[in-house]
């Protein structure tokens, strides 16, 4: 990384691997909403005793580690466009899903009907849950790793991934399950389950950081890009980069 030369301001440039990146994001996020919550696993932990979790949770953080990723080379107003596109991913894939389990089931499929719904079957207080808790959480993420690069004058990177993902997945297990499941669960099973997704989470960046490096490093050589966010707008509603 010190062959690359630190980037400030505003730029107007193509990348080889950013829609890649921006595509596999999307991927990863869409996936782990759709087909993660469809099974909730229990493991036995040495020391720890059983774990109750939803599957997604094993899945879910590799969108954090994208956007650690996307922030850290390309910056936050790169970021910001990934965001957007994975939360309007997020919109018509819950709304596919919500006509495909409404319409008229054929005779023959009649029993088949429960377990579709049981999988997609989301009620909407789930879907909108879903959608604040990773708006808000992802540029929270963005914004605490691009303000930190800066004041790391681009030091310690892991400091950056692991401080913003703690932010970060914090605003999003708060959110989530208090909007989705609050009035449904006591204050202590809300409190308990929010606990333990969100150790899971950042436990799992935490495991990361190596392939974190790994790719970043890579990633500024062959963009020659080491963006520093220092005329940014963090204005989360604008698709400027």
């Amino acid at each position: 990384m010190s062959n690359v030369q630190p980037i400030q301001g505003n730029r107007s440039r193509q990348y080889k691997y950013y829609d890649f990146i921006l595509a596999a994001f999307v991927v990863v996020l869409l996936c782990s909403n759709l087909i993660g919550p469809a099974k909730i696993a229990q493991l036995d932990l040495p020391l720890v005793g059983s774990v109750t979790f939803g599957a997604g949770v094993l899945f879910f953080p590799i969108s954090y580690l994208y956007g650690d990723i996307l922030t850290e080379v390309y910056g936050y107003g790169l970021d910001r466009r990934a965001v957007w596109a994975g939360f309007g991913g997020l919109i018509f894939a819950s709304f596919m899903a919500w006509v495909v389990v409404h319409l008229p089931a054929a005779p023959f499929w009649q029993d088949r009907q429960a377990a579709i719904e049981s999988v997609f079957g989301n009620t909407w207080r789930i879907v909108l849950a879903s959608l604040v808790a990773f708006w808000s959480g992802s540029f929270a993420n963005s914004f605490v790793l691009a303000k930190m690069k800066i004041l790391t004058k681009g030091k310690h990177l892991w400091t950056r991934t692991i401080g913003s993902t703690l932010v970060g997945e914090l605003v999003d297990s708060s959110l989530f399950y208090t909007i989705a499941f609050w009035g449904i669960m006591t204050k202590e099973q809300l409190i308990t389950v929010t606990l333990t997704q969100y150790v899971l989470k950042t436990g799992w960046e935490v495991v990361a950081t190596p392939l974190t490096y790994w790719i970043v490093a890579s990633l500024k050589r062959a963009e020659n890009e080491d963006y520093y966010d220092t005329n940014t707008s963090f204005n989360p509603f604008t698709l400027k980069s």
